[in-house]
């Protein structure tokens, strides 16, 4: 079945007529990765929160983060700052799948580098940032997340997976096709993942549903598909936003 953009939102309006028919609030949630700076698409990104009234959970690398970040994110109250990694370097060998807190190095050499993250991020933006880590990739070697309260980080997000970890919250829809064009996955793709998510959820389970998006690799395309999901989804009545202390249970 080839869905098109009309289609993609006739599906996504049914599936969130029937959630509202039941009685169901879906949880929603948005994460953006990889900010280091102001930017034009960064201004873009915050706009259109700001038209759809939803909060935003910024993914920011301690390394290259700068002080005018902290200066533009002040007077953007529904933004919240999460840390992605360290520096969002590939420690993998040659042939495996890019990781930064995977295994290839000691489990005490990526926490001291996340320690050193977390001091760098909560002294430029203080209690605008939550003990949330964002692992680069969306890739953590097990012994590294179950050894990150050691370094004052509760929370955990990557990308459709669910081990029954605590204070755990994906995302589930990236709307990039990172192994093509890198521009927009397409309607297709965008269909065939929502459906049986939303669907899930209205049976009952009450996983919050993340979009994951990268404002500095946007496009067009991409830029629109964003605005046409959040036009849909933002003001539902079966929809929820919860805040991110609620959302991961800080």
């Amino acid at each position: 079945m080839s869905v098109d953009e009309q289609g993609f939102v006739a599906l996504v309006t049914d599936r969130l007529d029937k959630a509202a028919a039941a009685g169901t609030r879906l949880s929603f949630w948005w994460r953006d990765d990889d900010a280091v700076a102001p930017s034009p698409a960064l201004d873009r990104l915050l706009a259109l929160r700001a038209r759809y009234g939803v909060p935003l959970a910024l993914a920011v690398i301690p390394e290259g983060a700068a002080a005018a970040l902290a200066e533009r994110l002040a007077s953007e109250p529904a933004v919240a700052v999460l840390q992605h990694g360290w520096a969002h370097a590939n420690h993998q060998p040659d042939g495996e799948k890019n990781a930064e807190l995977g295994n290839a190095r000691p489990a005490d050499e990526v926490l001291a580098e996340l320690a050193r993250g977390r001091e760098r991020l909560f002294g430029l933006f203080d209690d605008r940032l939550r003990p949330v880590l964002v692992p680069p990739w969306n890739r953590i070697a097990r012994e590294v997340a179950d050894r990150i309260p050691e370094v004052g980080l509760i929370g955990l997000s990557a990308f459709a997976e669910a081990d029954g970890r605590p204070h755990l919250v994906n995302t589930h829809l990236d709307p990039v096709a990172w192994k093509t064009t890198r521009s927009f996955s397409g309607w297709d793709d965008a269909a065939a993942t929502i459906a049986p998510e939303f669907d899930r959820r209205i049976a009952g389970d009450a996983e919050p549903f993340g979009l994951l998006t990268h404002h500095l690799a946007h496009d067009e395309a991409l830029w629109h598909f964003v605005e046409v999901f959040l036009e849909v989804v933002a003001r539902h009545p079966a929809v929820a936003w919860p805040d991110l202390d609620r959302l991961f249970g800080l």
